[in-house]
């Protein structure tokens, strides 16, 4: 179920609540070798299924960026906003990939608003993410992001 957030008054209300749960999202060579070549990561454990077999996962794994990189689509089945008139990426506190992505493996992603703080012209949110997935019972992704919103009527200021 998708929270909506009703302006900036509709983000403060939900301060410290747990906010839901993505879609489960397929991982397949295909995204982890568009990733390699557009960050020219070629790494064989990320693009040699042939040489990832005999790696200690078996297969293929997914960039930790790449994982990362996922926050915003899978975000997107999480939330959405109304009466908002800009949101921006701000940056990340800390991001841990205590497992690996696994190639043909499934992942979620769930979010807590941890807090909402005045910033000149809108809101600053800190969003505890975590990532599972279907293959490993360690989370594959631990971060805590920032993203600041601004009310329709406001020009963003840094």
């Amino acid at each position: 179920m998708t929270v909506t957030f009703k302006g900036i008054e509709g983000i403060k209300a939900y301060r410290g609540q747990r906010i839901g749960s993505s879609q489960w999202h397929e991982v397949t060579q295909e995204q982890i070798n568009m990733f390699a070549d557009a960050t020219k990561d070629w790494n064989w454990i990320h693009v040699d299924s042939e040489k990832a077999k005999d790696c200690p996962f078996g297969r293929t794994i997914a960039h930790g960026y790449w994982t990362l990189s996922m926050l915003i689509p899978l975000l997107r089945d999480i939330y959405t906003l109304e009466d908002i008139g800009m949101g921006l990426n701000y940056g990340i506190e800390k991001a841990r990939f205590p497992a690996a992505v696994l190639v043909d493996s499934k992942i979620r992603l769930h979010m807590t608003l941890k807090d909402v703080t005045e910033v000149t012209g809108g809101v600053q949110l800190l969003m505890g993410c975590e990532m599972e997935s279907d293959t490993v019972e360690k989370p594959v992704l631990v971060a805590d992001i920032l993203f600041r919103f601004y009310p329709s009527n406001k020009v963003a200021v840094n």
